[in-house]
């Protein structure tokens, strides 16, 4: 190779076999498409953006200004755009909470797609490419940098902090999509220097447009940095338009009122650590794969392949430090992990492969296994303590008297298929390069499944505020006007039922006749002159907080009880 500093990857070319497209895109359904069906918007960040969506949607808030309830949010509006726009071009056919996960599922199967292609184009420059052997025998460039390509998507859908926050329909999924596609396209500059140039234009005022205009111009700078150092001449004629794209997305800021700073620095040692705890957590496996990238590559730091990648976490670590740890910061650092995990891959010893084989193989088939078992406490009643555990977590769930067979099916194919899993990696030695991260992959893939299956009733019944709402609905009529100052996915939920005109406190009419306030149980009941209590109603899941509600004195007459 004529790079000046030697590849420590040794890889030959039946380590190089690529993971069969029918086994890649069956996991890639199994991880994205479960909790797309069957399930109302959880709280809290995903029903708050759900019911300015569907604010928008239906005449309620101006499109260029969303409110819910009359609050506004943080400006990101391409998101709340996007959920809007697909209730309204599927209404009346589909549910609004189905149209809205739709395309943010489609955005999770971008960035999916989007640190494939990033890794594979990065892993076919020179520097990164295998040493080659003196009679021959290393894996060619295009089997490597699709083996690589593998297990860099392995790794992201084996990182933890994915699984939920990436099934969500909120603007930081938006955000994911768009980081993922900077780090594609300053891989592609040096083939594709004209689609890197769109990309990037279309890109960073997007991320401006989506409520991270200052991550935009940050991503910007160290891209534009990342460039000029470049060896490619195509890359540094990039930088130009970086510039261009940055200050787009300044103007689209500036128009959109998207300027706001969440930052929360941490003030102790206390909260460091917390902070580094929900970290190791959130992005493992990915972290300690990266770390092994950035020691044997140390050599090559400045090379495109760790550079790339590198250069977004130099933006993203910061920004999480500096807005306190903040978990949506955390999932936007996923797609450059994962890219860097790949590059670990050619150079870890057999025995690492093997332990991260046992704990996956252990874990995961515990975790399948109690899943197993309290699906057969809901659904046929043995054993009969984890339903009872439920129904005291969550009082007034029903459990369902039968299991329908588009629960059953998937769970049980998934379930088969992780044991032939388990036992294909287990029972003879494989070589591929992505081998080690094919486990966590499944595994996690298998455990989403089949909560999002087989636990979906008990689980929708608990992270929904739908049984919140029917419990109020009794006590305020159809069509009354109510005033609150609860917090956003509250609102939300009164507002997405439909079924009465709801304000928050600030801009509610002076005459609207009903109330709904939540309060500690362990504090006094509010004494609040001019109105009466009409009710008090609690949360199901919640043992903290009771909610009142209120009908104005002299007002329309009290709802039924």
């Amino acid at each position: 190779m004529s790079s000046t500093q030697p590849s420590p990857a040794l890889v030959t070319q039946r380590a190089a076999a690529r993971l069969p497209r029918w086994a890649l895109w069956s996991l890639i359904a199994a991880y994205v498409l479960p909790g797309v069906l069957g399930r109302d918007p959880w709280r809290n960040a995903d029903l708050t953006a759900y019911g300015y969506m569907w604010s928008l949607a239906h005449g309620q808030s101006p499109w260029l200004a969303p409110t819910l309830g009359g609050a506004h949010p943080d400006a990101a509006l391409l998101p709340h755009w996007l959920g809007a726009a697909a209730i309204w071009l599927t209404t009346p056919w589909l549910d609004a909470a189905l149209a809205v996960r739709l395309p943010f599922a489609l955005l999770l199967g971008a960035c999916l797609g989007g640190v494939w292609y990033a890794t594979y184009h990065l892993a076919r420059t020179e520097p990164a490419l295998p040493v080659a052997f003196a009679f021959g025998g290393e894996a060619s460039e295009v089997d490597y940098a699709r083996a690589l390509a593998d297990g860099a998507l392995l790794a992201l859908m084996a990182s933890l902090g994915l699984l939920e926050l990436g099934h969500e329909t909120t603007p930081e999924l938006m955000q994911l999509a768009l980081v993922t596609g900077l780090i594609w396209a300053l891989a592609v500059v040096p083939k594709r220097p004209s689609l890197a140039r769109t990309a990037v234009l279309l890109l960073l005022p997007m991320l401006a447009a989506s409520g991270a205009p200052a991550l935009a111009l940050m991503l910007a700078l160290t891209a534009a940095v990342v460039c000029a150092l470049s060896s490619h001449a195509t890359a540094r004629a990039l930088v130009p338009w970086l510039a261009l794209a940055a200050l787009a997305a300044v103007l689209v800021a500036l128009g959109l009122g998207a300027w706001h700073w969440r930052l929360v620095a941490p003030d102790d040692a206390r909260t460091l650590l917390q902070m580094a705890r929900a970290g190791i957590w959130f992005t493992w496996p990915v972290w300690p794969l990266a770390l092994w990238t950035l020691w044997r590559w140390r050599r090559q730091l400045r090379k495109r392949h760790i550079s790339v990648p590198l250069a977004t976490l130099a933006v993203l670590v910061p920004a999480w430090l500096a807005m306190g740890g903040s978990d949506r910061v955390m999932l936007l650092m996923l797609p450059g992990l994962a890219v860097l995990a790949a590059f670990a891959l050619p150079t870890f010893a057999r025995g690492t492969g093997a332990a991260m084989d046992w704990f996956s193989v252990f874990f995961f088939t515990a975790a399948a296994i109690a899943v197993w078992v309290v699906a057969a406490s809901i659904y046929l009643g043995v054993p009969a303590q984890p339903l009872a555990n439920i129904m005291r977590l969550a009082p007034g769930f029903k459990a369902p008297q039968t299991i329908s067979l588009w629960v059953l099916v998937p769970a049980l194919a998934a379930t088969i298929a992780w044991l032939a899993l388990v036992r294909w990696r287990t029972a003879r030695h494989r070589h591929a390069l992505w081998k080690m991260l094919a486990l966590p992959a499944g595994g996690v893939a298998l455990t989403w499944l089949l909560v999002m299956t087989l636990l979906m009733p008990p689980l929708n019944y608990a992270r929904s505020l739908a049984p919140w709402v029917n419990r109020v609905a009794p006590h305020v009529p159809a069509g009354a006007c109510v005033q609150t100052g609860l917090p956003p996915p509250f609102v939300a939920a009164l507002v997405t039922a439909d079924r009465w005109q709801v304000h928050t406190k600030l801009v509610a009419p002076t005459d609207c006749g009903f109330s709904v306030s939540r309060w500690r149980m362990d504090r006094a009941q509010p004494v609040r002159p001019g109105w009466q209590l009409v009710a008090l109603v609690r949360q199901p899941t919640d043992r903290q907080y009771i909610t009142g509600v209120w009908r104005r004195e002299g007002g329309s007459a009290a709802a039924p009880k």
